[in-house]
């Protein structure tokens, strides 16, 4: 069972404080709008409330941590129609992630494309930014090996130093200063920032390490700093790095027609796994998946990771997509977020394969059915290929 945490009404998360409803106390309820600020990067289209959307059940039983048994109906449906009727945003217990709750009610029909009712989403004013002096303004920096030594600092990059932490007094010396900041949990982390070395830079010494070995931060995860404009409060979060698989598949579904087989897990740390996938259980998946089959209230769990795809999509844009006649070598353009955040790419790509399944357990199941060639340049001018 996935337990989350309370988040502190001081979070920037909760900002909203009244859009916050607590209901156990190991669980809180935030506002979609906040929810963008909490270190994610997410198409939150997919959580507005009574939208119409597809579940693709191949995408979501790959959230499981080991194959899920699973009923030839659940086979014979790969996507359902369905109505978002609730979300919870809730954070991890053992790793600081924050991951949504969805709850979804099938519009009782099976989908088939061209059948679709073009419907407009009710107001869909939550994922606006919010404007005003409560705006959050947040900086994303990925770990570099050093930053991640528990025994050192951490080197902020100039413009965090610039826009979300206080001004330094440079006529001190040296320029020095105590930042506190306040995490998902409502701990208070106190941190000394000071401007030194040959060349100058900026360092967090004194209090990271602490973070470090509390977070079990390693290279490659991701902190966030955030500052909300109206008082100047500082927050902090974190992402975890994860473990992909090349092929986009953690096991072949020819053992789970048989019984599942425990899959191991990948880069797991202290009592937590680093998958990409595996944060939920498999026979959670295996209940959501018969209920969504069955035409009966379901409830998936999301976490939204740089570059994963959404298996609960907006039933207009699988509509549209699927209006286009897809052959091998189109040209197409992608957007994507960069593993900081700090910018959105466009990458070019071709169409190598358009095929939905006609074989297999899975046939007629949409997800996966583009295969796409990207090739992406390094600053060294190496070529990088995703398929």
């Amino acid at each position: 069972m996935l337990k989350g945490v309370c988040l502190s009404p001081r979070s920037p998360l909760l900002r909203f404080c009244c859009a916050a409803r607590f209901s156990d106390p190991e669980t809180a309820l935030l506002s979609p709008t906040a929810f963008k600020h909490s270190m994610l990067n997410l198409n939150l289209a997919c959580f507005l409330f009574n939208l119409v959307g597809l579940l693709l059940s191949q995408g979501h039983v790959e959230q499981a941590s080991s194959p899920p048994v699973l009923s030839p109906l659940v086979f014979s449906k790969p996507s359902v129609l369905c109505r978002v009727v609730a979300v919870w945003f809730l954070a991890d217990q053992d790793t600081d992630e924050v991951f949504a709750k969805i709850r979804l009610e099938p519009v009782g029909r099976s989908w088939e494309s061209g059948t679709m009712e073009r419907r407009r989403v009710g107001d869909g004013d939550d994922d606006k930014e919010d404007e005003g002096e409560d705006k959050v303004m947040s900086f994303v920096k990925i770990l570099t090996s050093s930053d991640a030594n528990n025994g050192g600092g951490f080197s902020v990059p100039r413009f965090c130093a610039d826009y979300i932490f206080p001004p330094l007094n440079f006529q001190a010396d040296p320029p020095v200063q105590h930042l506190l900041f306040t995490d998902l949990r409502g701990t208070k982390w106190d941190f000394r920032h000071i401007y030194r070395g040959t060349p100058r830079r900026h360092l967090l010494t004194t209090g990271w390490s602490k973070f470090v070995n509390d977070k079990k931060l390693v290279a490659g995860d991701s902190v966030v700093f955030m500052k909300r404009n109206s008082n100047s409060e500082l927050f902090i979060g974190v992402r975890r790095d994860a473990r992909w698989n090349r092929n986009g598949e953690r096991w072949s579904f020819r053992s789970a027609l048989a019984g599942a087989v425990k899959a191991k897990e990948v880069g797991s740390i202290e009592g937590f796994s680093r998958s990409s996938s595996g944060r939920v259980r498999a026979e959670e998946v295996a209940v959501a998946a018969e209920l969504a089959a069955q035409g009966m209230p379901f409830e998936v769990v999301y976490y939204p990771r740089v570059g994963s795809s959404d298996f609960v999509v907006k039933a207009e844009v699988v509509e549209e997509a699927l209006s286009v006649f897809w052959t091998g070598g189109m040209r197409v353009k992608m957007a994507m977020e960069t593993e900081d955040s700090s910018k959105t790419s466009l990458f070019q790509g071709t169409v190598s394969s358009a095929t939905v399944m006609d074989n297999g357990p899975w046939r007629g199941s949409l997800w996966r059915m583009l295969q796409v060639y990207f090739v992406l340049f390094s600053l060294g001018g190496i070529y990088h290929h995703l398929i």
